[in-house]
């Protein structure tokens, strides 16, 4: 036998061992999910054990029995919220750090965040918001309209300059200050009561959410994560370099717009219904990204699960920092994250 036959069965035999080891940890960090929404819904002001929360998930919703109540209408919208939240973030993350092809790029890089504060602020402040919304809807309608509009402003001012990346980086940080000031006006003629209120939005919780907004954020991933799944060999051929993408056939132009087209949709609902939360969609991708590499088949489930998972823990450690109380969890994912993410940082860097 040839020797070239046998570093091709080699190299097809490592091949197989390394897309079996990738699936492997997308089962595992599937598991670890698992186990952590299951914690989550377990952890509280009461206690419950593990064996009462799954008899009460098991019965359904219609058993009644206070056990019942607490972990289908307290419990569980808090724990599926935190997935959600995580996974879309995360996902919107990782691909935008390969449209910009930058390891610091996040949901918020680009003004997403501030653009949805600003939308908030009008609507608490100074009671603006979209026509014919209801009362209760209009935060959060709001929210998402503005950072959706922020996002196409961006693509806007990027295809009238014929800007590149590192362009349109630079204009996602001009509109970060712009909105970040027009808050900060409005924060200064806001009431006592309006400007509390925007605080407290403005740190991220998970206490606003009911099934409905639960109901349209897993529609929204849905919609969003097919198309993400079918770009993923563009995404891959992207990270190679905008010259080897076009030169197998990719049209760049197309896959970054798709793709931010997904990220303002996911980071607008996610935060147009929980407020700011920094870090997860820049630390997930990049712990997926450590386990599986830039394969984007790969990569880009596993940012997500790393993001909810991410996210289900900091929901546990939110409500047993201070016993009795939900520390709003955009300040919980702010302390773990930074550990966390120069933790990853260092890691690479002592593997490099």
């Amino acid at each position: 036998m040839s020797a070239s036959v046998i570093s091709a069965g080699d190299a097809a035999s490592g091949y197989r061992r390394l897309m079996l080891r990738r699936s492997a940890l997308l089962v595992a960090l599937s598991l670890g999910l698992v186990a952590a929404f299951l914690l989550d819904v377990a952890t509280g002001p009461a206690r419950l054990p593990l064996a009462t929360v799954l008899d009460a998930l098991l019965a359904g919703r219609g058993a009644g029995g206070a056990m019942s109540v607490i972990v289908w209408d307290v419990r569980l919208p808090y724990a599926v919220m935190a997935m959600l939240v995580g996974a879309a973030l995360s996902l919107s993350g990782a691909e935008m750090q390969t449209v910009l092809d930058n390891p610091l790029a996040s949901p918020f890089t680009l003004g997403v965040s501030s653009a949805a504060s600003l939308g908030a602020a009008l609507a608490i402040v100074l009671g603006r918001g979209i026509p014919f919304v209801p009362q209760d809807w209009l935060i959060p309608a709001n929210a998402f309209v503005f950072a959706l509009a922020a996002m196409f402003l961006l693509q806007f001012l990027a295809r009238l300059r014929g800007a590149g990346v590192q362009s349109l980086v630079l204009f996602g940080i001009a509109l970060v200050f712009a909105f970040n000031a027009l808050v900060a006006l409005i924060q200064f003629v806001a009431t006592e009561q309006a400007l509390q209120q925007l605080v407290f939005w403005s740190m991220g919780s998970l206490a606003r959410s009911t099934w409905d907004k639960i109901g349209i954020l897993a529609l929204a991933l849905l919609v969003a994560a097919p198309f993400s799944a079918r770009a993923a060999w563009r995404l891959t051929a992207l990270r190679l370099g905008e010259d080897r993408a076009r030169s197998f056939g990719v049209d760049t132009h197309a896959t970054r717009r798709g793709a931010l087209l997904r990220v303002s949709l996911l980071a607008g609902v996610s935060v147009a219904f929980v407020g700011t939360i920094g870090f997860v969609g820049l630390v997930g991708p990049h712990a997926a990204r450590l386990m599986v590499g830039e394969d984007h088949r790969f990569f880009l489930p596993a940012s997500a699960l790393c993001g909810a998972l991410l996210l289900s823990l900091s929901s546990v450690v939110g409500k047993l920092v201070v016993p009795g109380l939900l520390v709003p969890i955009g300040i919980v994912t702010a302390l773990i994250g930074v550990p966390v993410f120069l933790a990853l940082v260092l890691g690479r860097g002592r593997m490099a």
